[in-house]
């Protein structure tokens, strides 16, 4: 009898052990799926923004292949305000003949309806353009000109040949020639293909900051810079100031805000990179040639800031640098100003904290 007790209670201890396991197990696997459920709703959602612009740094859900555009714009005063100049990732300003700049404004993140009054084309300028492998557009050029473009095989759209034919390229009424040829940016791509280009490219990005590191940007304070183009009794003067609110730089050109024809949208940068490099000229028509390849010192001005840096021209792009290293651009739009090494930086250029 006392052996049947014993065996009776081991087996329920047996039993009791059983449940007590089949319990915990379920008590583990309730808690683990229980902590998948919470570390899932913990996780952050995957971001739709999976791409980045490269030549703004800005993250987008969009798949970026569109081919880079660069447009010659006029900015003779009797052309401004311009069209189109907000949307460019990238504005070039350089001088073209006597003390005029002329803009290579670079367009890919962004396509504005209407782009322009668009002008002719210049060897610096083409050579920028292809160093973003980029389709590059001007209206007309003096035969040696043209047959560079041709000959180095940079891929274009010249209106000379589409010439107000309300496609592509359309004179308006309100403006004289030469300053009234504007881009119809919404044909451009078709008409690329149309002859043979492609319009659809994959691009390595600029270095850019993360958010962390553009708000943590060094240097000297930089609320207003100057930068005079003149170098005679004839002033043109550049003027970008700081908006600490949204941390852009606003432009202006001879004391009047920069701003688009239609909208008077103003026209801001995030970036402003002053590089300086021999200029020459070359003929009696006043055209330069200038070295956009030997690199020099520079200054790159952002978030307020200015720093003495060098620039670069590396794979066609130019890029600050520093000790041999990148510097980043912050994310977002980029003025580059090309000013000649006579006078140099610091006789063309003026930075104030006012």
């Amino acid at each position: 009898m006392k052996k049947l007790i014993v065996f009776l209670s081991f087996f329920i201890l047996l039993i009791l052990a059983a449940c007590s396991d089949d319990q915990e197990k379920n008590a583990q696997d309730n808690g683990s799926k229980d902590n998948s459920i919470e570390e899932k709703e913990k996780a952050p959602e995957s971001s739709n923004h999976k791409n980045t612009f490269p030549l703004t740094g800005i993250h987008t859900d969009q798949h970026v292949d569109n081919r880079i555009v660069s447009v010659m714009v006029n900015n003779h005063r009797k052309a401004r305000p311009q069209s189109g100049l907000s949307k460019a990732d990238i504005v070039f300003e350089i001088l073209a003949e006597g003390q005029i700049t002329r803009l290579l404004a670079i367009y890919q993140s962004e396509l504005p309806d209407v782009a322009g009054p668009v002008r002719s084309a210049r060897e610096y300028y083409f050579e920028l353009a292809n160093g973003y492998d980029s389709l590059y557009i001007y209206h007309g050029a003096a035969d040696f000109v043209n047959d560079m473009i041709r000959n180095l095989g940079t891929e274009h759209l010249d209106g000379a040949v589409y010439d107000n034919n309300g496609r592509l390229f359309k004179r308006e009424s309100f403006r004289n020639a030469p300053h009234n040829s504007y881009l119809q940016f919404g044909a451009v791509y078709d008409v690329a293909e149309e002859k043979g280009y492609d319009v659809r490219q994959e691009y390595e990005p600029l270095p850019f900051t993360t958010e962390e590191e553009a708000d943590n940007v060094s240097g000297d304070p930089a609320a207003n810079v100057e930068i005079d183009y003149s170098g005679s009794s004839l002033r043109y003067v550049v003027e970008y100031v700081y908006d600490e609110n949204n941390g852009t730089y606003t432009r202006y050109s001879d004391g009047e805000k920069s701003t688009e024809l239609n909208s008077g949208q103003s026209i801001t940068a995030d970036n402003i990179f002053i590089v300086e490099t021999p200029h020459q000229v070359i003929d009696d028509a006043g055209r330069r040639k200038i070295d956009l390849t030997s690199g020099g010192d520079a200054y790159l001005i952002q978030k307020g800031k200015i720093r003495h840096v060098q620039w670069e021209n590396r794979d066609g792009r130019i890029i600050p640098v520093k000790d041999g290293k990148p510097v980043k651009f912050v994310p977002g739009k980029t003025w580059i100003n090309i000013v000649p090494s006579t006078p140099g930086l610091t006789q063309s250029v003026t930075v104030s904290n006012d």
